[in-house]
């Protein structure tokens, strides 16, 4: 979770700070974002294996285009099969990522929708949309990852508090 965390995280800083990226910036950053998010989405092995061949494929896609059309092309349909099958994995799933995962499936769903939109209006807006839901994404993932490791931290001693009933949380820690 954490590494698809910062691949998100990255590419979407990347998106803000590059004032005014040629086509070939953007097919090189949306590429290489969906190629490192196949391969973090595989190491993850919550999703089906198509998953991240999809994701892959779109990467390659956006690579070999190098067009405002075709990278926009490749990664909506990267991004809604990404979107789709972790909002379904969020729907299957009665655990606490449950929540987590369709609200990343309607982020990635959003931003596929909204990418042919911007098609028109050239590589930094397409950057802007796609780097927008990477931010958004990456966000909700770095609190899941870090909740996650807070609550087996204290889930597996048991609470702290029930430890020490009264105790201050700067005690606790």
């Amino acid at each position: 979770m954490l590494i698809r965390a910062t691949v998100a995280l990255l590419f979407g800083a990347v998106t803000i700070f590059w004032a005014s990226p040629s086509v070939h910036v953007l097919a090189w950053a949306v590429g290489l974002y969906l190629l490192v998010t196949a391969v973090a989405v595989w190491m993850s092995r919550a999703l089906p294996v198509a998953v991240p061949v999809v994701m892959a494929l779109g990467g390659v896609g956006a690579l070999v285009t190098q067009s405002d059309e075709g990278v926009a092309l490749a990664a909506m349909l990267a991004l809604l099969v990404l979107g789709l099958l972790e909002f379904a994995h969020g729907l299957r799933k009665r655990d606490v990522l449950a929540r987590d995962w369709l609200i990343s499936g309607l982020i990635s769903v959003g931003t596929a929708v909204a990418l042919p939109f911007f098609t028109s209006l050239g590589a930094h807006a397409l950057l802007g949309v796609a780097g927008g839901g990477a931010i958004l994404s990456g966000m909700l993932w770095v609190l899941s990852g870090l909740t996650l490791r807070h609550d087996a931290r204290t889930g597996a001693g048991g609470s702290a508090q029930a430890a020490a009933p009264g105790a201050s949380p700067e005690a606790v820690n």
